[in-house]
Protein backbone atom coordinates (compact mmCIF):
# COMPACT_ATOMS: atom_id res chain seq x y z
CA UNK A 1 0.00 0.00 0.00
CA UNK A 2 0.96 3.67 -0.05
CA UNK A 3 0.12 6.23 2.61
CA UNK A 4 0.30 9.99 2.83
CA UNK A 5 0.27 10.76 6.55
CA UNK A 6 1.36 14.40 6.48
CA UNK A 7 -1.51 16.49 5.13
CA UNK A 8 -2.63 19.92 6.39
CA UNK A 9 -6.20 20.81 5.37
CA UNK A 10 -6.06 24.07 7.34
CA UNK A 11 -2.53 24.83 6.08
CA UNK A 12 -1.37 27.68 8.34
CA UNK A 13 -4.89 28.78 9.24
CA UNK A 14 -5.91 30.35 5.94
CA UNK A 15 -8.51 27.71 5.01
CA UNK A 16 -11.75 26.57 6.61
CA UNK A 17 -12.41 22.96 7.56
CA UNK A 18 -15.34 22.40 5.23
CA UNK A 19 -16.65 19.14 3.83
CA UNK A 20 -15.92 20.27 0.27
CA UNK A 21 -12.35 21.33 1.08
CA UNK A 22 -11.56 18.13 2.96
CA UNK A 23 -13.04 16.07 0.14
CA UNK A 24 -10.77 17.79 -2.39
CA UNK A 25 -7.75 16.40 -0.55
CA UNK A 26 -9.27 12.94 -0.58
CA UNK A 27 -10.01 13.19 -4.31
CA UNK A 28 -6.40 14.07 -5.06
CA UNK A 29 -5.13 11.23 -2.88
CA UNK A 30 -7.24 8.78 -4.87
CA UNK A 31 -5.94 10.18 -8.15
CA UNK A 32 -2.37 9.81 -6.88
CA UNK A 33 -2.73 6.15 -5.94
CA UNK A 34 -2.67 6.76 -2.19
CA UNK A 35 -4.47 4.02 -0.26
CA UNK A 36 -4.55 5.73 3.13
CA UNK A 37 -4.49 9.47 3.85
CA UNK A 38 -3.70 10.95 7.24
CA UNK A 39 -4.76 14.46 8.17
CA UNK A 40 -2.29 15.94 10.65
CA UNK A 41 -2.93 19.61 11.36
CA UNK A 42 -0.30 21.68 13.12
CA UNK A 43 -1.02 21.68 16.84
CA UNK A 44 -1.84 25.41 16.97
CA UNK A 45 -4.53 24.95 14.30
CA UNK A 46 -5.99 21.67 15.54
CA UNK A 47 -8.89 23.45 17.30
CA UNK A 48 -10.12 24.30 13.79
CA UNK A 49 -10.72 20.62 12.99
CA UNK A 50 -14.43 19.78 12.81
CA UNK A 51 -14.65 16.15 13.88
CA UNK A 52 -18.21 15.82 12.58
CA UNK A 53 -17.09 16.84 9.10
CA UNK A 54 -14.09 14.51 9.27
CA UNK A 55 -16.23 11.55 10.31
CA UNK A 56 -18.84 12.30 7.63
CA UNK A 57 -16.22 12.37 4.86
CA UNK A 58 -14.54 9.26 6.27
CA UNK A 59 -17.85 7.37 6.17
CA UNK A 60 -18.72 8.66 2.71
CA UNK A 61 -15.35 7.66 1.19
CA UNK A 62 -14.69 4.40 3.06
CA UNK A 63 -14.92 2.34 -0.14
CA UNK A 64 -12.38 4.55 -1.91
CA UNK A 65 -9.66 5.16 0.66
CA UNK A 66 -8.86 4.89 4.37
CA UNK A 67 -8.84 8.13 6.34
CA UNK A 68 -6.82 8.62 9.51
CA UNK A 69 -6.67 11.55 11.92
CA UNK A 70 -3.40 12.75 13.38
CA UNK A 71 -1.63 15.85 14.56
CA UNK A 72 1.77 17.37 13.88
CA UNK A 73 3.04 18.89 17.10
CA UNK A 74 5.98 21.25 17.44
CA UNK A 75 8.26 19.93 20.14
CA UNK A 76 9.82 22.65 22.25
CA UNK A 77 11.80 21.57 25.34
CA UNK A 78 9.77 22.30 28.43
CA UNK A 79 6.40 21.99 26.67
CA UNK A 80 5.90 18.32 27.48
CA UNK A 81 2.94 18.78 29.85
CA UNK A 82 1.03 20.92 27.36
CA UNK A 83 1.84 18.56 24.49
CA UNK A 84 0.75 15.49 26.45
CA UNK A 85 -2.76 16.88 26.90
CA UNK A 86 -2.91 17.49 23.15
CA UNK A 87 -1.44 14.30 21.70
CA UNK A 88 -3.40 11.98 23.99
CA UNK A 89 -6.76 13.10 22.58
CA UNK A 90 -8.86 9.94 22.07
CA UNK A 91 -9.85 10.75 18.48
CA UNK A 92 -6.25 10.66 17.20
CA UNK A 93 -4.85 7.73 15.25
CA UNK A 94 -1.26 8.94 15.32
CA UNK A 95 1.00 11.81 16.35
CA UNK A 96 3.91 13.36 14.46
CA UNK A 97 6.60 15.11 16.47
CA UNK A 98 8.55 17.77 14.58
CA UNK A 99 11.17 20.41 15.25
CA UNK A 100 10.57 23.84 13.71
CA UNK A 101 12.31 25.91 16.39
CA UNK A 102 15.84 25.89 17.74
CA UNK A 103 15.72 27.69 21.08
CA UNK A 104 13.05 30.08 19.87
CA UNK A 105 14.43 30.51 16.34
CA UNK A 106 11.95 29.40 13.61
CA UNK A 107 14.76 28.22 11.37
CA UNK A 108 12.54 26.90 8.55
CA UNK A 109 10.57 30.13 8.15
CA UNK A 110 11.63 32.23 5.14
CA UNK A 111 11.66 35.42 7.21
CA UNK A 112 14.30 33.95 9.52
CA UNK A 113 16.55 31.96 7.20
CA UNK A 114 19.13 34.79 7.22
CA UNK A 115 20.07 33.65 10.74
CA UNK A 116 21.96 30.74 9.21
CA UNK A 117 24.54 33.26 8.02
CA UNK A 118 25.03 34.55 11.55
CA UNK A 119 25.50 31.23 13.34
CA UNK A 120 27.95 28.36 13.27
CA UNK A 121 26.37 25.70 11.08
CA UNK A 122 27.90 22.79 13.01
CA UNK A 123 26.53 24.19 16.26
CA UNK A 124 23.13 24.48 14.60
CA UNK A 125 23.18 20.80 13.62
CA UNK A 126 24.43 19.80 17.06
CA UNK A 127 21.64 21.65 18.86
CA UNK A 128 18.99 20.47 16.39
CA UNK A 129 20.01 16.86 17.04
CA UNK A 130 19.94 17.40 20.81
CA UNK A 131 16.37 18.70 20.64
CA UNK A 132 15.33 15.78 18.42
CA UNK A 133 16.72 13.30 20.93
CA UNK A 134 14.84 15.03 23.73
CA UNK A 135 11.67 14.82 21.65
CA UNK A 136 12.09 11.10 21.00
CA UNK A 137 12.69 10.39 24.67
CA UNK A 138 9.41 12.02 25.71
CA UNK A 139 7.53 9.02 24.35
CA UNK A 140 4.72 11.33 23.24
CA UNK A 141 4.88 10.68 19.50
CA UNK A 142 4.39 7.84 17.06
CA UNK A 143 6.34 9.37 14.17
CA UNK A 144 9.34 11.65 13.70
CA UNK A 145 8.49 14.25 11.07
CA UNK A 146 10.96 15.45 8.40
CA UNK A 147 14.00 14.23 10.35
CA UNK A 148 16.63 16.49 8.74
CA UNK A 149 14.47 19.58 8.16
CA UNK A 150 17.42 21.69 9.30
CA UNK A 151 18.85 21.34 5.77
CA UNK A 152 15.81 23.09 4.23
CA UNK A 153 17.74 26.09 2.84
CA UNK A 154 20.66 23.95 1.65
CA UNK A 155 23.04 24.53 4.56
CA UNK A 156 25.34 21.62 5.40
CA UNK A 157 27.70 21.18 8.34
CA UNK A 158 31.35 21.84 7.61
CA UNK A 159 33.17 19.67 10.14
CA UNK A 160 31.25 16.41 9.70
CA UNK A 161 28.64 14.78 7.48
CA UNK A 162 25.02 15.36 8.55
CA UNK A 163 24.82 11.69 9.56
CA UNK A 164 27.47 12.33 12.24
CA UNK A 165 25.02 14.63 14.01
CA UNK A 166 21.83 12.70 13.27
CA UNK A 167 22.87 9.07 13.79
CA UNK A 168 22.57 9.50 17.59
CA UNK A 169 18.98 10.58 16.92
CA UNK A 170 18.41 7.38 14.95
CA UNK A 171 19.88 5.38 17.83
CA UNK A 172 17.35 6.98 20.18
CA UNK A 173 14.53 6.23 17.72
CA UNK A 174 15.73 2.64 17.46
CA UNK A 175 15.25 2.30 21.22
CA UNK A 176 11.75 3.74 20.99
CA UNK A 177 8.59 2.47 19.33
CA UNK A 178 8.59 5.27 16.76
CA UNK A 179 8.60 5.36 12.99
CA UNK A 180 10.34 7.92 10.79
CA UNK A 181 8.53 9.76 8.05
CA UNK A 182 10.00 9.89 4.56
CA UNK A 183 8.77 13.35 3.61
CA UNK A 184 8.75 14.47 -0.01
CA UNK A 185 8.25 18.18 0.73
CA UNK A 186 11.98 18.82 0.58
CA UNK A 187 11.73 18.37 -3.18
CA UNK A 188 9.67 21.58 -3.23
CA UNK A 189 12.18 23.50 -1.08
CA UNK A 190 15.55 25.10 -1.93
CA UNK A 191 17.39 21.99 -0.73
CA UNK A 192 15.53 19.99 -3.44
CA UNK A 193 15.98 16.77 -1.49
CA UNK A 194 13.68 14.38 0.34
CA UNK A 195 13.74 14.32 4.14
CA UNK A 196 15.70 12.38 5.33
CA UNK A 197 18.65 12.16 2.96
CA UNK A 198 19.57 8.90 1.25
CA UNK A 199 22.42 7.99 3.62
CA UNK A 200 20.15 8.50 6.63
CA UNK A 201 17.42 6.29 5.16
CA UNK A 202 20.03 3.58 4.63
CA UNK A 203 21.06 3.89 8.27
CA UNK A 204 17.41 3.70 9.28
CA UNK A 205 17.02 0.44 7.37
CA UNK A 206 20.15 -0.98 8.99
CA UNK A 207 18.70 -0.10 12.40
CA UNK A 208 15.32 -1.65 11.51
CA UNK A 209 13.46 1.64 12.01
CA UNK A 210 9.96 1.54 10.48
CA UNK A 211 8.84 4.17 7.98
CA UNK A 212 5.76 5.98 6.78
CA UNK A 213 5.41 8.44 3.89
CA UNK A 214 4.16 12.03 3.80
CA UNK A 215 3.88 14.81 1.25
CA UNK A 216 3.48 17.62 3.81
CA UNK A 217 0.67 18.90 1.61
CA UNK A 218 -0.80 22.29 2.48
CA UNK A 219 -3.07 22.32 -0.59
CA UNK A 220 -4.98 19.56 -2.41
CA UNK A 221 -2.69 19.68 -5.45
CA UNK A 222 0.28 18.73 -3.23
CA UNK A 223 -1.25 15.50 -1.87
CA UNK A 224 0.88 12.56 -2.94
CA UNK A 225 3.38 14.84 -4.65
CA UNK A 226 6.86 13.34 -4.67
CA UNK A 227 5.77 10.10 -3.04
CA UNK A 228 6.91 8.03 -5.99
CA UNK A 229 10.43 9.42 -5.52
CA UNK A 230 10.18 8.81 -1.77
CA UNK A 231 9.04 5.26 -2.40
CA UNK A 232 11.97 4.58 -4.72
CA UNK A 233 14.39 6.02 -2.18
CA UNK A 234 13.04 3.66 0.47
CA UNK A 235 13.12 0.64 -1.83
CA UNK A 236 16.70 1.38 -2.88
CA UNK A 237 17.68 1.57 0.79
CA UNK A 238 16.26 -1.91 1.32
CA UNK A 239 12.77 -1.23 2.66
CA UNK A 240 9.91 -3.40 1.48
CA UNK A 241 7.29 -2.46 4.05
CA UNK A 242 5.79 0.59 5.72
CA UNK A 243 3.61 1.12 8.76
CA UNK A 244 0.22 2.72 9.26
CA UNK A 245 -1.69 3.58 12.42
CA UNK A 246 -5.15 3.24 13.87
CA UNK A 247 -5.56 4.55 17.41
CA UNK A 248 -1.75 4.40 17.71
CA UNK A 249 -1.59 0.70 16.84
CA UNK A 250 0.94 -0.01 14.09
CA UNK A 251 0.15 -2.19 11.10
CA UNK A 252 2.91 -3.32 8.77
CA UNK A 253 2.13 -3.56 5.03
CA UNK A 254 4.15 -4.07 1.84
CA UNK A 255 5.09 -0.90 -0.01
CA UNK A 256 3.01 -0.62 -3.17
CA UNK A 257 2.71 2.41 -5.40
CA UNK A 258 1.10 2.82 -8.79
Amino acid sequence: MMVDYHVHVLSHGEYDYSREWLSSFVDQACRQGVHEIGFSEHNEFFPGVDLNIYQAVKFQRQRDIELRLGIEADYIPGSEKELKSLVTRPELDYTIGSIHYIDGWPFDHPDHKHEFGKRDIDEIYTRYAEILISMVKTGLFDIVGHLDLVKIWGHRPRQQDPAYYLEPVLNAIQQSDMAVEINSAGLRKPVAEIYPAVDLVKLMFEKNIPIIFGSDAHHPEQVGEGLQEACLLALNAGYRSLVSYQRHIKTVSPIRFK
